[in-house]
C-alpha cells in the first residue's frame, strides 16, 4: 500500500497492470484500485513482462517521464523483467526493493544484482520519499509527509512525531517550526 500511495503523496502518474487478474497472482488489491479510480488499469493477456504489452508501453510513454519507479508481486519476475525492459528503452528506473518479494533471499539477491548490473537503481521506500521530496520545506514537505510516514512507515513516523513535539515545546533550533506549520 505504501508504494501505491506514493503517487497520491507526490502527484505522480500511476499505471496499474496485471498479467492475469484471475490468475495465480490474484487480482490487484481493491484498496489500490480505489486509490486510483482514474488511473490506467491495463489487463494484460498473460504477458509476464509488462513491457511486452503495447498498452503498457503506450501508457508509460504518455506520461512523458524519463524516470520510472517500479514494484511488482514477484521481485525476480514482475519487477526484474519490467525494469530491465525499461532500461533497454533508455528509462531511468528505480526499483522499490520493499514493493515486491520472492521465495528466498538468494533469489531476491540474484534478481536485485541482475537489475543493478543493468543500471536499475535499487531503492527503499523511504529513499524514494526523500528523493521525490528533496527538502522538508518543499510541498509536499514535512507537513504532508509526516502523516504519510506515520501511516506507512510507523517507525519513522514515531521519530517525526517526536520532532514535531520538540518543535512545539521549543527545544528545536529556531526556524524548524516552519517545517510543520502551514
Amino acid at each position: 500500500m505504501a508504494h501505491a500511495a506514493l503517487g497520491k503523496l507526490f502527484d505522480i502518474p500511476v499505471i496499474m497492470t496485471t498479467s492475469a487478474q484471475d490468475g495465480p497472482n490474484g487480482p490487484l488489491p481493491k484498496a489500490i484500485l480505489d486509490m486510483y479510480p482514474d488511473a490506467p488499469l491495463i489487463m494484460r493477456q498473460g504477458e509476464i513482462d509488462a513491457w511486452d504489452n503495447p498498452e503498457v508501453r503506450e501508457a508509460i510513454r504518455a506520461t512523458n517521464r524519463s524516470q520510472i519507479i517500479v514494484g511488482g508481486i514477484v521481485t525476480d519476475v514482475c519487477t526484474t523483467f519490467f525494469a530491465l525492459s525499461l532500461r533497454a528503452e533508455g528509462y531511468s528506473v528505480f526499483a522499490n526493493v520493499e514493493a515486491s518479494g520472492t521465495t528466498s533471499q538468494l533469489i531476491a539477491d540474484t534478481a536485485n544484482l541482475r537489475m543493478q548490473q543493468a543500471g536499475v537503481q535499487l531503492v527503499s521506500l523511504f529513499s524514494i520519499v526523500g528523493d521525490l521530496m528533496r527538502d522538508w520545506r518543499n510541498a509536499p514537505g514535512a507537513l504532508e509527509v509526516f502523516p504519510w510516514l506515520a501511516q506507512y512507515l510507523p517507525i519513522y513516523g514515531i521519530l517525526a512525531q517526536g520532532h514535531i513535539a520538540a518543535v512545539e515545546n521549543g527545544t528545536i533550533v529556531p526556524g524548524e517550526d516552519l517545517l510543520i506549520s502551514s
